[in-house]
């Protein structure tokens, strides 16, 4: 992965220790969060910014020791409904920022808590007359 000049956050994975040894790389752009995996076979998951609904910082006795953290992600993606961005530094912070840049992407498409409340219709689906269910 490339880090691009618009890259906000860009973090791997790390070991229990702090370190960053592994194949995953996490990287949030103006409107999207990638998620990279792999070596020799890579996968690139990309979930848009505004699709992100719930934002949890989990951060275990071990990680407190090591200053890592883990950030589990509920969003409206239908193939990544909810995924953790594993062991990174600073997770106090780059929650923040995730949820201010949500906010913003938000903001910019003009999109309110409505969209994602499952309704499935628009008020103009309605009847005016309620359905008469005692035939």
């Amino acid at each position: 992965m490339s880090r691009k000049d618009n890259t906000q956050w860009y973090d791997r994975k790390r070991t229990f220790l702090g370190l960053p040894l592994s194949f995953t790389i996490y990287c949030i752009y103006n409107e999207k969060l990638v998620i990279e995996k792999g070596f020799f076979n890579k996968h690139e998951e990309e979930i848009r910014l505004y699709r992100i609904m719930d934002i949890t910082l989990r951060r275990t006795l071990g990680q407190r020791i090591f200053g890592l953290g883990t950030i589990h992600i509920c969003s409206a993606d239908k193939t990544t409904p909810e995924f953790d961005i594993l062991n990174i530094k600073h997770p106090r912070d780059t929650k923040e920022l995730i949820s201010n840049m949500v906010e913003e992407a938000r903001i910019a498409r003009r999109i309110t808590g409505r969209e994602y409340m499952g309704s499935g219709f628009d008020d103009d689906d309605l009847d005016d007359e309620a359905p008469d269910f005692h035939r």
